[in-house]
């Protein structure tokens, strides 16, 4: 009788990274391995093709364990194996953010807001332009009703430009406190603005009710007038630079950040990072290219997207200096994922639309996030009129699962990314569910950055990870 072939094995799924001196693997499953003296003869080995357990194991102490070890984090694999799905969240998933659109109607006139967007040609006329306090109530009731097993929910206020709705968003703060309240749970808020109708009495409401901000500011004069503006065609920067500096010296209770849109023209990174963090004086300060078809004006081109990477880079190399001293930095973009990498986040979609998060417009229309909000083509149903329509909300996560997106199969930084965002990929290529290459190799290279500051701060500083072990826990 003729013995079986011996079992070959060969390399899994890993992308390898530096940092502090030491080597590491990051898996598909989002984990992360310091690699030794055994881990890396192994793999030396399987380098140069498929081998035997003998072959692997020999000469190392405890070669079979290890090995063991290697093949359930599938570091090494056996030569048939395939790869392995990622799970889809249940259909009765708990619900942990709502987005409030308050209003659809703003004060100001940017060029690039996704409102007037590519994916708004089918809104119908004749919708609600603001929130009442029946929809909003319902809202919170929908939220409350939708997150069994959670003991604290978060409510995000939207607009349009939020403050324009101020009076029902003190309406919503007080009843949804209140009915949390008496569920023994509790709720969490935040809002976006423009910043330029903040007044004293509402920074104080803001700070007693711990309400976090977030101020859409494109940088310096130069640069934020050059798209945030008013009707009249006039800069709004003089108008809201005084307010965010009483915002930042009065609320007290939750720390202000800024996010920035950046456009042609506004790339200039660590110029508009200074004016914010240092000038200004926020928390954090997170950028984030605009959301548009290639072929607007203000769309950044590929050798802007390269220019922009640059300059992270050199945001990143201060934000690793500032780590290794113990001190943060305020470069979210690296925080944010610096979060993730701790949490060991393994994504089945790239964000938490339609799944542990959903928009609800002023009509009461429910939409995967708030960038879908009151567009007839990706309403999920409506808060006042039986609530969300799950066989349009499996539509939508099936085809926004990291499973039906092959190009991304085989590409290390899936765990991150999962395709990347489904308004993007809408505006971009008509498809929620499409994956967004055209910023791939951005990704990649922004994301093995990322591994090496973490890496290098595991190594030599690993008490400053503790934040985001604090971080999860809110």
């Amino acid at each position: 009788m003729t013995a079986a072939p011996a079992q070959t094995y060969r390399l899994g799924e890993f992308h390898e990274f530096s940092g502090g001196g030491r080597r590491f693997l990051y898996l598909p499953a989002g984990a992360i391995f310091e690699m030794d003296s055994g881990v890396a003869a192994v793999i030396g080995k399987l380098s140069q093709g498929a081998a035997t357990q003998e072959e692997l194991i020999a000469g190392l102490a405890d070669g079979a364990e290890l090995l063991g070890e290697l093949c359930a984090a599938r570091i090494v694999v056996t030569q048939d194996a395939v790869r392995e799905p990622l799970e889809t969240p249940p259909a009765d998933f708990p619900l942990q953010s709502l987005v409030m659109n308050l209003t659809n109607q703003c004060n100001l006139s940017c060029q690039y807001c996704y409102e007037f967007g590519e994916d708004k040609v089918a809104t119908p006329e004749g919708k609600p332009k603001f929130m009442d306090i029946d929809t909003a109530k319902a809202s919170v009731d929908f939220l409350l009703a939708q997150s069994p097993g959670r003991r604290s929910v978060h409510i995000t206020f939207f607009g349009g430009e939020t403050l324009m709705n101020f009076p029902l968003l003190k309406q919503v703060v007080n009843y949804a406190t209140e009915q949390a309240a008496a569920q023994g749970r509790a709720i969490d808020f935040s809002l976006t603005t423009n910043a330029t109708l903040l007044t004293p009495a509402i920074i104080e409401f803001l700070s007693e009710n711990r309400i976090g901000v977030t101020v859409s500011m494109d940088g310096p004069p130069d640069l934020h007038d050059q798209l945030r503006v008013f009707a009249n065609g006039q800069g709004s920067y003089a108008t809201i630079a005084p307010r965010v500096r009483a915002l930042i010296a009065g609320h007290r209770t939750r720390p202000i950040t800024a996010r920035v849109t950046l456009t042609n023209g506004v790339t200039d990174v660590v110029r508009i990072f200074r004016h914010l963090k240092n000038d200004l004086g926020f928390h954090e300060v997170g950028f984030a290219p605009v959301t548009t078809s290639p072929d607007r004006l203000y769309a950044i081109g590929e050798r802007g997207m390269d220019g922009v990477l640059e300059k992270f880079h050199v945001l990143a190399e201060e934000y690793l200096e500032y780590a290794l001293r113990g001190e943060m930095h305020g470069f979210s973009n690296v925080s944010d994922t610096i979060a993730e990498l701790y949490q060991g986040v393994n994504k089945s979609h790239p964000c938490g639309a339609g799944l542990g998060l959903l928009g609800v417009g002023p009509s009461g229309d429910i939409a995967p996030c708030h960038r879908f909000v009151d567009s007839d083509i990706h309403s999920l149903g409506n808060i006042k009129t039986g609530g969300v329509d799950r066989e349009k909300q499996a539509d939508f996560l099936n085809r926004g699962h990291i499973n039906s997106k092959y190009d991304c199969h085989t590409c290390w930084a899936r765990p991150l990314c999962a395709g990347g965002c489904h308004h993007e990929a809408f505006v971009r290529y008509g498809d929620t569910g499409h994956p967004n290459l055209h910023y791939c190799d951005w990704i990649r290279d922004w994301t093995d950055t990322c591994l090496r500051i973490y890496g290098t701060v595991s190594a030599l500083n690993p008490d400053f990870l503790q934040y985001f072990a604090e971080r999860k826990a809110l």
